[in-house]
């Protein structure tokens, strides 16, 4: 039964969910179609959540529907484990065909970005024959109980959800506007290795190349150079956790390539399936067949109809040229970001970063003290919403808004974002300093 308004759905909500499934905006979607969203008193919104990054092409593009119903008119689901079909293999060639590194190239289809990641970790474990894992503070992995534990952020993440798998080791990951720089991370690493576990015995390093819930921080390049000569150096396994960041977010189809550094292993999710969950890990085929048959899968891993949205995705990202796209978009929202603290006496835009269209705000109570204007991020995330534009926070202290438009998006849907984005944030500004 469909909800009649949306606060009638949230009552239902209420009684039927646990609490610990969170609801950011009062508002029950009836349609949505690019970068729009209308609810079912038809209230009409701006999408710069966009499915927490998983609609780089936006809602229900006509090539990813079409793909859908025509799959769903063939088969829905065999398990490939037992009865495999075209789809899969098809989807995997041209994962291969686009992966980061020049040597041959393996892919594994999983459901979702947290077994994505697990089973990143599970193959180098395999192929080195080690036990170790380091990742970096900030980071996040998913939330089952192995990428909780690779998971930097305490709340609402981890706390109450221990005792957490073992063996998982985190440094420190550099930041221009807060430090530490990339040369005292890679000596903290180092030190790591010192004081912690033994190189010899780190099976994997997990890194994103540009942190999501940590508030869209980008790896220095010379950090990510540093990396890999470490791994090089001591037979660890390169990770990159792409299932944010891919999918010519970054104005890459993978962000590490911004770096120039060539990962072993790469968790890709999100984008990739054009809305329906699918997940993957692409890696050097020496490293990925080193796990004998039987040992990686799953029931609904790399289900036909994602299958069927994740190539239809990929078509729309080569034929809209959504890297060139994503460059486009960051620049434009970067520029309209970047002019809302000129001419004020109290700045409170800390920081705008970001690579392409993946761009961060970071919201402080002054420039000099770079306190985090946690309460400040919130109310502007609720006074955009009140006038059509949905926006998500995110930062240690919740403080950053971070934006995920569609790459489809049209300039003139950007340029209403940033005006009312402009106007919220005036508003509240101006009661933070009045």
């Amino acid at each position: 039964m469909m909800a009649q308004s949306s606060a009638e759905l949230q009552v239902r909500r209420e009684r039927a969910l646990p609490r610990g499934v969170a609801c950011a905006f009062p508002v029950c979607a009836e349609r949505a179609q690019g970068a729009e969203i209308w609810d079912t008193e038809g209230r009409r919104y701006i999408d710069f959540i966009g499915g927490m990054g998983a609609l780089a092409v936006g809602h229900s593009h006509p090539q990813v529907v079409d793909a859908v119903r025509t799959q769903l008119e063939r088969f829905i689901h065999t398990f490939f484990g037992s009865i495999p079909y075209d789809g899969y293999v098809r989807l995997a060639e041209r994962l291969n065909a686009i992966a980061p590194f020049p040597t041959p190239a393996k892919t594994l289809l999983v459901t979702t970005g947290a077994e994505a990641v697990e089973n990143a970790v599970k193959i180098a474990r395999f192929h080195s024959g080690r036990r170790g894992v380091v990742v970096f503070s900030g980071g996040f992995h998913g939330r089952t109980l192995l990428t909780l534990a690779m998971t930097s952020q305490l709340d609402p993440y981890k706390r109450g959800f221990g005792p957490f798998p073992t063996d998982i080791y985190h440094a420190p990951f550099p930041s221009a506007y807060r430090g530490p720089t990339a040369d005292e991370a890679l000596q903290a690493l180092r030190d790591l290795f010192e004081t912690q576990i033994e190189p010899d015995q780190v099976a994997a390093m997990v890194i994103e190349p540009v942190q999501g819930e940590a508030g869209f921080l980008p790896a220095p390049p010379e950090f990510m150079r540093g990396l890999r000569a470490l791994c090089d150096a001591q037979g660890i396994v390169l990770i990159a956790d792409e299932v944010q960041s891919g999918f010519a977010r970054t104005g890459r189809v993978f962000a590490i390539e911004h770096s120039g550094v060539e990962p072993d292993l790469v968790a890709l999710g999100k984008s990739f399936g054009g809305g329906l969950p699918i997940a993957a890990v692409i890696g050097k085929a020496v490293i990925m067949d080193a796990v004998p048959p039987g040992g990686l899968g799953g029931t609904y891993a790399g289900n036909p109809l994602a299958c069927a949205a994740a190539l239809a995705a990929l078509n729309v990202l080569e034929e809209e040229n959504l890297t060139a796209r994503s460059m486009e978009i960051g620049e434009r929202l970067t520029t309209g970001f970047r002019s809302l603290n000129l001419g004020t006496n109290c700045p409170i835009i800390g920081e705008v970063r970001g690579l392409g269209a993946m761009i961060g705000i970071e919201l402080v109570d002054d420039a000099m003290s770079q306190r985090p204007a946690t309460a400040l991020t919130a109310r502007l995330v609720e006074d955009a919403a009140m006038h059509g534009l949905l926006l998500a926070s995110a930062g240690r202290a919740h403080n950053v808004i971070r934006v995920l438009a569609p790459l489809t998006a049209s300039n003139e849907i950007i340029d209403e974002a940033l005006a009312i984005f402009d106007e919220s944030f005036a508003r509240v500004a101006f009661l933070a300093h009045a």
